[in-house]
């Protein structure tokens, strides 16, 4: 089986940073695109940002400037580094990964559990 486990959520005040990861472990192959969604209270879930297995990298068009995805390819995991943070961006971040099992040649699609990130003063 494959695990995508977020962490480095929490509360944070206006203006300020968090850097989120994202580990995939488990049967894996290889992996492909990896990307990080967000669901705020009553909203439905948003893609904030994905980047490939080549580093190629695509941003929810509001985000640009203060978010940054990168991976670490050894590692099988994902980053997202959050500054100048806004209330707005208050909400579960998901992360999702594309990724191959061991013994298949298939791309199969994985969530993790989402971590809380809360902006407020």
């Amino acid at each position: 089986q494959v695990q995508v486990v977020e962490s480095g959520g929490g509360l944070v005040q206006p203006g300020g940073s968090l850097r989120l990861s994202c580990a995939a472990s488990g049967s894996i192959g290889s992996i492909g695109t990896m990307a990080w969604y967000r669901q705020a209270p009553g909203k439905e879930r948003e893609l904030v940002a994905a980047i490939d297995s080549s580093g190629n990298t695509n941003y929810a068009d509001s985000l640009k400037g203060r978010f940054t995805i990168s991976r670490d390819n050894g590692k099988n995991t994902m980053y997202l580094q959050t500054n100048s943070l806004k209330p707005e961006d208050t909400a579960v971040y998901y992360c999702n990964v594309w990724c191959k099992k061991s013994w298949s040649n298939r791309f199969e699609n994985y969530w993790g559990q989402g971590t809380q990130v809360t902006v407020s003063s």
